[in-house]
């Protein structure tokens, strides 16, 4: 062999060296994902509704995944903080975002301070539905949700106020439809998280809230902290068969609603990492143990979805229905 033969075949074996070798290295990092702990962000403060769903989450996709699950609890902005802090991370499955029809859908519909649309997010897995109730402070003279309407409507020195988790909420927005409807002058006073406004129910400091269903909320009615006057749901699991369904009332019975959550991670993410963290979310929809204890939460636990095109079925359906929502309140959705 001619010594220019001799060098075209060394520095042909090299480059088939090299790409063997980071072949076999891309081979290693798909095998080991997740590589690090995956930070699960919680768009509100700890003790909320989101952040007891997503800590008992945490904890079987960590099983499953083999690797720590660390919740982050960001909020504020009704979740835009959050949600603005996922998608500035990397698109590596490693930051995933527990979103619902707030963060993702709403904020960026209704907040010109929204930097993102609803489709820079990828549904990795729908999770829960949650039911949405109204309390009212301790002191307040009524104990169903039709005397509570009558209530107001009687009261000359001002209008109730009633707090949320913020600004544009689907909760500030039923606030707003049913005000409208019943022609009532609520005043919203927003919260950077359930469980402030919770605080300032239990304080006294608003006369109704509307926020999403708590195992804890029990205890502080048994307590005399507040009244759980209804659920806009249409069912409830029998953990809480005891609270009244808004089907009850005879001023607004089709007045229904609940709030969606999921599992989102950044569009781009890579395929196969979305599906190994849809098969840990699947996992844990289906373990006996994860299942009870949102029951006692109150959440109506999904099925679980096996491919990318049933999770983006579900994103395109929840987009809809919000959009329907958002035009109910004479509002035009910016994304």
């Amino acid at each position: 062999m001619g010594m220019c033969n001799r060098r075209s075949f060394m520095r042909h074996t090299l480059w088939q060296t090299v790409a063997l070798a980071a072949a076999s290295t891309g081979g290693r990092a798909a095998e080991s994902y997740p590589a690090r702990p995956l930070i699960l962000m919680v768009p509100f403060p700890a003790g909320g509704a989101s952040d007891v769903a997503a800590r008992i989450f945490a904890e079987s996709i960590g099983r499953s995944l083999r690797q720590q699950v660390v919740v982050e609890n960001l909020g504020g902005g009704t979740g835009l903080i959050a949600a603005a802090k996922v998608l500035n991370a990397p698109a590596d499955g490693h930051m995933l975002f527990h979103g619902s029809a707030n963060e993702i859908f709403l904020a960026p519909m209704l907040n010109t301070a929204a930097r993102y649309k609803p489709g820079d997010f990828t549904l990795a897995a729908p999770t829960t539905e949650s039911p949405i109730v109204l309390m009212v402070k301790s002191g307040l003279p009524a104990d169903s949700y039709d005397a509570f309407i009558e209530y107001a409507r009687a009261v000359s020195n001002g209008p109730l106020t009633y707090g949320t988790v913020g600004v544009d909420s689907l909760y500030n927005l039923m606030g707003d439809a049913l005000a409208a409807r019943l022609q009532l002058p609520f005043l919203h006073v927003p919260y950077k998280g359930g469980a402030p406004a919770l605080q300032a129910l239990a304080g006294g400091q608003v006369d109704f809230a509307i926020l999403p269903y708590q195992a804890s909320f029990e205890g502080m009615a048994r307590q005399g902290r507040l009244k759980i006057l209804t659920s806009f749901s249409k069912a409830l699991p029998k953990e809480l068969a005891h609270v009244p369904l808004i089907s009850q009332s005879r001023l607004s019975p089709d007045f229904e609603y609940t709030v969606s959550a999921g599992y989102f991670v950044k569009k781009g993410t890579p395929a196969d990492r979305v599906a190994a963290l849809r098969g840990a979310i699947g996992q844990a929809l289906v373990h006996r143990d994860v299942r009870s204890r949102l029951a006692l939460e109150g959440k109506h636990i999904l099925q679980p979805v096996t491919s990318q095109a049933e999770a983006d079925q579900s994103f395109a359906a929840i987009h809809q229905r919000l959009g329907a929502l958002v035009r109910s309140v004479g509002r035009m959705p910016l994304a």
